[in-house]
């Protein structure tokens, strides 16, 4: 390989490693922001799971249900702050008190039977707690996905840095390559011989 194209080779390789050094600081500085931002818009609610008691006699129909015990019960006594926590205070807590309140229907159905209703004080009452409940079981689930997105980011910048690591090495290698084919050349070119004198 000639020595200009190992130049422009280390070249291009400098410049792929600026590239991917750059789009690794962005992606991790927004999933710093994400994760940061998620974790305190969850902590200024205030929001704790049950105490470590409440799970010890499960039972169906409770505050504590069975189902609860493999996903809900690890984070006992814990504040929600984080996407985890938040995926599972939304689908295995909450998630299972709606179902268990009006079992097999949604906010939507239940106000289409208040309104059929309108003096069922029972009904509208229980729309309005469904209604709570799925409003507060989709913010935190909106939690978890960008708390996803924030991971996914960050996987990603380590990638990115990575790949500049290995750009830079690759780039190293072009120029010195390209260092210790220039003096070949050079000897391969022999120099031409003196003409010749002529004896008088």
């Amino acid at each position: 390989m000639s020595p200009k194209t190992l130049t422009v080779l280390g070249r291009a390789g400098l410049a792929l490693m600026v590239v991917l050094a750059v789009a690794g600081g962005l992606l991790l500085w927004g999933s710093t922001y994400v994760h940061n931002t998620v974790h305190n818009q969850l902590a200024a609610q205030q929001v704790f799971f049950p105490p470590k008691a409440a799970f010890a006699h499960p039972k169906a129909g409770t505050e504590i249900t069975p189902s609860m015990i493999p996903s809900v019960s690890q984070y006992a006594g814990q504040q929600l702050l984080t996407g985890q926590q938040a995926e599972a205070y939304a689908d295995h807590f909450i998630a299972v008190h709606l179902q268990n309140m009006a079992p097999g229907q949604t906010y939507a159905t239940l106000s289409a039977k208040s309104l059929a209703q309108p003096n069922n004080a029972k009904l509208a009452g229980l729309v309005q707690t469904v209604f709570r409940g799925q409003t507060l079981r989709g913010l935190l689930l909106n939690a978890y996905g960008w708390w996803k997105v924030s991971q996914i980011t960050y996987i990603a910048s380590i990638c990115a840095f990575a790949l500049a690591g290995l750009s830079l090495i690759g780039a190293g290698a072009a120029f010195m390559r390209r260092r210790s084919a220039a003096p070949a050349v050079k000897t391969a070119i022999t120099p031409a011989a003196p003409p010749a004198t002529k004896v008088a």
